[in-house]
Formats: structure tokens, C-alpha cells, sequence
């Protein structure tokens, strides 16, 4: 599979604000404009539906579609920043032209509900994107922290590696492959789709917020079931952040309901990596070829 890869930014190109999923205030976005432009140094177009709502929506499916659309196809706008995730972009993917997207990609950068677009990208076009923070990052002081700083060498192209702590449950060992992956809840409920993903030889990468651990347990299943699990070259474990139990317990941590389903593989396994729903986010490049070095003091991932 030869994987295309957009083409990095440079100085004055123009990224597109849109919000294809969940409502995002426009105020929410302006700590954002504000550093791409003056610090960056990049041009930033505001999508019509940033600021807008319809219901829990930024936007009608009609009005989200139109948008994103626009920007995709818009041979001026080369990357698409996400506002937020939520819900909502599965409702529009089957109806997204990619014809000129394919012709001129451009990265796409998000996570949370944006990950079946990604993963949609990948499995039928074999185009790279950006799973990592999006606009409202950038508040609170996040614009001059680590993880939105990475977004940036991302776009730039420059090389990263990043580093992360060693966890107990982690699993010693090498690898190379195409990363992918995302939110565990999208990734479960794009099995059997058009847009499910290949895990054979890839890394692969989940997270996700707010569960029940029965329901990451389920979901876990799902993709084992599947044969998500059974190839892989590798598996990182980010934040499983914000997780709920039942009135009974359910008896197991989060992180031993998820080393629970990968006990029986050989492959290196990492947890507690900085890919979540909270600061702690870094920008990743999916399609693209990584190295992973789980140690038992650390853990490296190198974009080849």
C-alpha cells in the first residue's frame, strides 16, 4: 500500500476552520486564529459552520456537508483544522465528494469523532492525516505547551519523536509499521464498513473518554472478535480519561480491562501514551510509517 502524503505547509498558506461534528463557540477559536496567524505564520479561512448551531450541531447535516466540502475542495486551503470532535461526522462521510481532495490532498487534522473521517481517508484513498489537537486546544495556555507546538513541526514536516514514561503493564519490544487508529468507540464502530481499517501489520493507536468500562471492554471485543488485534506490529494504549463504573463493578481497572485483551499477543504494548481527549495530545501522523521502542524505562515513537 503506497500511502500519499499531503503536502507540508509553508509560510502564508492558508489552513480551513471548519466544524463538522459538534457545536464549538466562536470565541472558543480565536486563541487559535490568533497563534496560527501571528505566530505561525499561516492564513486561516473560517468555515461558516465554526460558531454555529443547530441543536448539538454546528450546523444541519446539509449546512456541516457544504462546509467541509467547500474547504476540501478550495485548491487555496492547505490543511482543514477541525474545531472539535463530538458527534456528527459519520452522519456526512457517505456523502462527501473526494474527488478534487484526491487530486490535491491536503492534511486533515483532528481526533475524537474526526477519527472515521481519518480512518475513511486511509482505508479508501490510502491519504495521511493528522490525528491531534484541534482549535480549542489551543486555549488556557495550551497554545504555547508541548502538544500544540507538535501540531506544528507536524505541518512543517519536520521530524518528531516523542517520549512518554514507562507504565507496569507495558510489554518490551520493537517495531516499525503504518500508524492508525484513534478513538476506540469510532474505530469499534467502523468495523464491517467501508471505511474499516487494515490493522494487519500497523501500529495501532486508541484512546478514548468518558466510558463505562463494560462498554471498553465490549468494544475491545469487538475489535478482537474482528481480527483488529491478531497482525499487529504493535499497540499504544493513550488516556483512557473520565471512566465510569456501574452501580456493581465491574472489578477491573481500565488499564487491566485493556491488557486483559492483548495478554495473549507478543507484540510490544505501551500504555499511558500522550494521545487522549485531554492536553496531553500529540500530534500524529496516521498512514505514515513510525518506529516504536517500548523499554522498560521509557517509550519512544519516530516517524520514519
Amino acid at each position: 500500500m503506497s500511502i500519499i502524503i499531503p503536502p507540508y505547509l509553508e509560510k502564508g498558506d492558508t489552513i480551513g476552520l471548519v466544524c463538522p461534528a459538534g457545536f464549538l463557540p466562536l470565541d472558543k477559536t480565536k486563541q487559535a486564529m490568533e497563534t496560527i496567524e501571528s505566530i505561525w505564520g499561516f492564513k486561516v479561512r473560517i468555515g461558516k459552520t465554526v460558531g454555529h448551531q443547530h441543536h448539538y450541531f454546528s450546523g444541519t447535516d446539509d449546512e456541516r456537508l457544504a462546509d467541509l466540502q467547500s474547504m476540501m475542495d478550495d485548491p487555496e486551503i492547505k490543511a482543514i483544522l477541525c474545531g472539535r470532535g463530538g458527534y456528527g461526522t459519520g452522519r456526512i462521510l457517505d456523502r462527501l465528494d473526494f474527488t478534487s481532495f484526491c487530486r490535491q490532498p491536503k492534511w486533515i487534522i483532528g481526533f475524537s469523532d474526526i477519527t472515521v473521517l481519518q480512518a475513511h481517508l486511509l482505508s479508501k484513498y490510502n491519504i495521511a492525516s493528522v490525528h491531534g489537537p484541534m482549535a480549542n486546544a489551543f486555549n488556557d495556555g495550551g497554545d504555547a505547551g508541548p502538544y500544540v507546538h507538535s501540531l506544528r513541526e507536524v505541518l512543517e514536516g519536520k521530524g518528531t519523536t516523542y517520549t512518554a514514561p514507562a507504565h507496569p503493564f507495558n510489554r518490551s519490544g520493537e517495531a516499525s509499521g503504518t500508524l492508525m487508529g484513534g478513538n476506540l468507540a469510532l474505530m469499534a464502530h467502523l468495523v464491517g464498513t467501508v471505511s474499516d481499517l487494515d490493522t494487519r501489520g500497523a501500529i495501532l493507536f486508541l484512546e478514548d473518554v468518558g466510558e463505562y468500562l463494560y462498554n471498553i471492554d465490549r468494544m475491545m471485543y469487538q475489535l478482537k472478535r474482528s481480527g483488529k488485534l491478531d497482525q499487529l506490529a504493535g499497540l499504544i494504549f493513550g488516556g483512557f480519561t473520565d471512566c465510569k463504573d456501574t452501580t456493581l463493578p465491574f472489578g477491573q481497572s481500565v488499564e487491566e480491562v485493556l491488557r486483559a485483551h492483548v495478554k495473549e499477543y507478543h507484540y510490544p504494548v505501551c500504555f499511558g501514551f500522550p494521545v487522549s481527549h485531554e492536553a496531553a495530545n500529540y500530534a500524529l501522523k496516521t498512514g505514515c510509517t513510525y518506529r516504536l521502542l517500548v523499554q522498560s524505562n521509557e517509550i519512544h515513537l519516530e516517524a520514519k
